[in-house]
């Protein structure tokens, strides 16, 4: 069964695109069927994963307006092997989010088309705007879980708490299977006392609902946006990209866990 994961943060410069494309590519280096939806018209994902968003034939815009066929608007991304698919965006997903306000059923959009045509796949990964817009909501109904990435700063947990309401509004009135997939220490450094007391406040506040992997402030996995890579790609070595690659472990044992339970049997320790 598909797992789609909204990422998402209406704070911007969390690292909520970062994470987006490189636990993409993380996953997809274990051997999991990945679709990447970026659902920003900004398009920093679809540019992070080397595709420019100025040269699209087809986009999400066209998917979420009905003019293209799902697989007319998929680019797929060969590395790292054995690649995933992107829906790509940009500047025009702005006219979508118009459109939409004059749909009947302009919060199921996005969730309609993709339990039309996600069943490939074994993660649907949605990159969401940095606010709270019509293009966030359809990404949060069409998802079982959000992935909150947070800067360990001083204002991380004032802006959580707008997002959590909103999750709980939709959760109440849209899509009841939506729950907190996890939340995300970002751009951590361990040398500054305030990051340390903020993220100690995240456990605290949200216990195993923070994930044990901490995304460290990196100045590798910052550089390979511009590359055009996801961070496994322009340096494999570097903590960045080792940390992505824990967190898709820790995601992937999490769903292990999730279907174990599920089915009845018992569950194995962490």
């Amino acid at each position: 069964m598909v797992r789609t994961i909204a990422i998402a943060n209406q704070k911007g410069g969390v690292g909520k695109t970062t994470t987006a494309v490189n636990l993409t590519a993380s996953l997809a280096s274990m051997g999991r069927r990945i679709l990447l939806v970026d659902m920003d018209p900004q398009g920093n994902a679809t540019m992070g994963c080397g595709v420019d968003k100025n040269s699209l034939a087809s986009s999400a815009c066209d998917l979420m307006l009905g003019n293209r066929a799902f697989r007319e608007c998929l680019e797929h991304i060969e590395e790292p092997a054995p690649g995933f698919d992107l829906l790509p965006a940009n500047g025009d997903l702005t006219a979508a989010e118009v459109g939409l306000m004059r749909s009947p059923q302009r919060e199921r959009r996005l969730a309609h088309l993709l339990s039309e045509s996600g069943e490939d796949y074994e993660f649907i990964v949605i990159d969401c705007p940095p606010s709270l817009n019509m293009l966030t909501v359809n990404a949060l109904v069409a998802a079982q879980g959000v992935l909150i990435p947070i800067q360990c700063e001083y204002y991380a947990l004032e802006g959580l708490s707008a997002l959590l309401q909103t999750i709980d509004q939709i959760r109440s009135n849209r899509n009841g299977a939506l729950a907190i997939e996890g939340i995300l220490r970002t751009m951590h450094d361990p040398r500054n006392n305030l990051a340390n007391q903020v993220s100690t406040q995240l456990i605290t506040h949200f216990k195993d609902q923070v994930y044990r992997t901490i995304i460290p402030r990196n100045v590798r996995l910052a550089e390979a946006p511009s590359h055009g890579q996801p961070a496994m790609l322009y340096d494999k070595t570097s903590s960045g990209a080792v940390s992505y690659l824990a967190l898709a472990g820790e995601i992937l044992r999490r769903q292990e866990k999730r279907h174990t339970t599920a089915v009845g049997k018992p569950v194995a320790g962490p």
